[in-house]
């Protein structure tokens, strides 16, 4: 249990060759290629950045934090 055999694969085949039609089928099966092979490469790059936590992901710069600038000193009136 828990195997597919050719039977089961032909029966599924024929299922989706009813659901989807025999033209839009590769089309299908193209775009589902193409989204898994994006899946993993986010994973791949999520991977590599969890790996190296001191450099930054790409596209990003690293920048000192500003100092507020100092305020200009008022010289006090005496009346």
């Amino acid at each position: 249990m828990g195997s597919l055999g050719a039977p089961e694969l032909l029966i599924i085949g024929v299922v989706l060759v009813l659901l989807f039609g025999a033209t839009r089928l590769p089309q299908t099966a193209k775009g589902l290629g193409q989204s898994l092979r994006v899946f993993r490469q986010e994973l791949r790059d999520d991977t590599s950045e969890q790996a190296q936590p001191g450099e930054l992901p790409q596209g990003q710069s690293q920048q000192a934090p500003q100092a507020p600038a100092a305020e200009p000193s008022q010289p006090s009136s005496s009346n």
